[in-house]
């Protein structure tokens, strides 16, 4: 069945449920060996597999499409019970945009369980294997996959589950050699992910987006729209988001969120500096070393971290933000939401004041780390009622971190604990200029079954950006570990904002081409620190990378000292040794870039050669900035 609204012809194989659209002449196909499908009970069950299909025209006052409706499921023998469940498949074209919305509507959900996923519309073929050919993946700050490129990839971050590091913005895209594209937007991202495949020298990349149960339902409808571009690039494809995110209201700049909190103004230009007071690793956790018990604990006092900040201020550095790890008993990581009191043996509430009071004596800024996901089991006011419940009743927990075991703490209860400790601390004379809330905008929503606090993962957002807007509220500026598109209403800034690649062991190939797609949609929305180390096993002519670079290309912050607190993880490998005048000076750079392009859009980006190692970002008032990752070199100019 074929439609045609303006240059769009859709149309749909009766048979196999393939998609063809056709947009001013370039076609584009669902993979020839894809079959629709949903999985249930680990099987894959294809979607012309039900005994019912029917598919006729369909319309509306704003377009026209086909509608797909599919009942009776044949599961097959031995397969899962699909009894009762009935679906439609939408495909439509709004007439006034071209715009084609592609949405999976359960009409009636099997009498027993639930599809575990449904994949539709599947991958459209990009088997060109091309070097020019690429496409978009948001997986952290972003990646382009050239058609040709030697390095496999199979998924992102968190299975490519939207909201999450593996997806900071729900969209992706792909770029043919002669500049037609399109740019799928996935409307519905709460319960969706992407899946991602490309072999090792291509030809090719599939993308698709995967729907996913809600609290054990599939609830409501999904969709994907999809835009067709025209002699478009990386830039323009992201400035094409850009003005869905302004339609929608998830753009919102640094300037609009300084109008209410104008201490975010003092930010730009900083550089950041990440160190802790206590750390306590339980013996029941999983980073527990029974060998060396020395690495267990440690304790730095408030005290002494005056005394660092002093020697930063005299190495020359006048802007500076601290991020305080391990502030509070019993240590980092450990007893959370009852992180409290303040850490006696490193000088209690009186040594903290006094840090935070030299903080503004010396002009400088201050926050601490704080978490209201991770749940231990030790915190004095742990309750297994309020930790996440799955549909099937059970609690998920585990005992990674520090503290040892946890579950999750149900979201809706966050912003009570948010409001209760930040009141503490504030009663006791602690000036605090920002807050970071780990994890928040770096791990997908949660969701709970609980029926006295049921939460959905949409909910579950909307609960973690509650807490960032009561910081907001006290003149406290909150950030978080990552940056996602859903917290750009209320996120001022983050931990980091890294490239996939920085988060590897140094040395690891690269998937693709860094490329800084989330900063050209959002970079004057928030503040983020890079990375400034020089990694060993790079791709420069030294055998080095230099992480500055990429600091500067996105006219971001840059890290004086970063002293993570996990070694070995989240990029914490260790660089090349540098001297802290050095650093300073290296600091020096950045922090002046960013004074200037700090609240800028990014407006061009442009990838100058076939290998992606000499790049160069262009920022709203002219200023450029062309790096050389070969030969570990970078100008500025206007």
């Amino acid at each position: 069945m074929k439609t045609t609204v303006g240059t769009i012809v859709l149309e749909v194989n009766e048979a196999t449920l393939a998609l063809s659209l056709t947009a001013s002449g370039q076609n584009w196909q669902t993979a020839e060996d894809f079959v629709p499908y949903l999985q249930a009970d680990g099987r894959r069950v294809p979607l012309n597999s039900a005994a019912d299909i029917r598919v006729s025209p369909w319309h509306s006052g704003v377009g026209d499409g086909i509608l797909i409706s599919l009942d009776d499921f044949q599961s097959g023998q031995g397969g899962p019970s699909l009894e009762g469940l009935s679906l439609q498949l939408l495909a439509w074209v709004e007439a006034s945009t071209e715009i084609v919305r592609l949405e999976v509507i359960p009409v009636k959900e099997p009498e027993e369980g639930c599809p575990d996923k449904i994949v539709w519309p599947g991958p459209f073929e990009f088997n060109d294997g091309f070097r020019e050919s690429v496409t978009l993946l948001n997986f952290e700050q972003g990646l382009l996959i050239p058609n040709d490129w030697p390095v496999e990839t199979k998924k992102s971050a968190f299975d490519g589950m939207l909201n999450t590091a593996g997806a900071y913005m729900p969209w992706f895209g792909q770029i043919l050699e002669n500049h037609e594209g399109y740019l799928a937007i996935c409307e519905t991202p709460w319960n969706a992910g992407f899946d991602v495949l490309h072999p090792a020298e291509g030809p090719y990349t599939h993308m698709n987006v995967r729907w996913e149960p809600s609290l054990g339902h599939l609830d409501y409808r999904r969709i994907l729209q999809v835009r067709f571009l025209h002699g478009c690039d990386v830039t323009s494809m992201c400035k094409e988001y850009r003005r869905y995110a302004i339609e929608t209201g998830r753009l919102r700049t640094l300037r609009e969120k300084a109008v209410m909190n104008p201490s975010l103004l003092d930010l730009i230009g900083c550089c950041f500096v990440h160190a802790g007071i206590k750390t306590k690793v339980q013996p029941d956790s999983d980073f527990y070393d029974p060998q060396d018990p020395g690495k267990n604990d440690h304790l730095t006092t408030f005290a002494q971290r005056e005394d660092m900040v002093r020697k930063i201020y005299k190495a020359g550095v006048r802007k500076m933000y601290l991020h305080l790890d391990g502030w509070a008993q019993p240590g980092y990581d450990n007893c959370h939401p009852d992180y409290w009191p303040i850490c006696e043996e490193a000088g209690g509430a009186q040594g903290m004041k006094s840090l935070s009071d030299t903080m503004k004596e010396l002009g400088y800024m201050f926050g601490i780390h704080d978490q209201y996901r991770d749940y231990y089991r030790s915190a004095e006011s742990f309750d297994e009622n309020f930790a996440c419940r799955l549909p099937d009743g059970s609690i998920p927990q585990h005992a990674h971190w520090a503290g040892g075991p946890q579950s999750y703490l149900c979201a809706t209860q966050a912003p009570y604990y948010v409001r209760r400790n930040f009141e503490r601390l504030l009663d006791q004379g602690i000036r605090l200029d920002g807050a970071y809330l780990d994890v928040f905008t770096c791990n997908e929503g949660d969701e709970c079954d609980n029926p006295q606090h049921r939460m959905t993962r949409r909910d579950c957002y909307d609960f973690r950006q509650q807490c960032f807007r009561y910081l907001l509220s006290k003149g406290i500026l909150p950030s978080s570990e990552e940056v996602n598109d859903w917290a750009m209403p209320s996120l001022v800034f983050c931990h980091y904002a890294p490239y996939d690649f920085q988060l590897a062991a140094p040395g690891t190939p690269k998937r693709g081409i860094p490329a800084p797609l989330f900063n050209l949609v959002y970079h004057d929305c928030v503040i983020e620190p890079f990375m400034m180390d020089v990694v060993e096993g790079g791709q420069g002519s030294a055998g080095t990378e230099d992480y500055m670079l990429y600091a500067l290309l996105n006219g971001q912050a840059p890290y004086l000292i970063r002293n993570a607190a996990y070694p070995n993880i989240d990029g914490a490998f260790g660089g090349a040794g540098i001297t802290l005048e050095k650093a300073v000076s290296r600091c020096q750079v950045v922090q002046k870039l960013h004074e200037k392009v700090g609240l800028l859009e990014m407006v061009r980006f442009e990838v100058l050669n076939a290998e992606g190692t000499l790049q160069r970002t262009t920022f709203a008032d002219g200023t450029s900035v062309t790096v050389d990752f070969e030969k570990n070199s970078y100008s500025i100019s206007r």
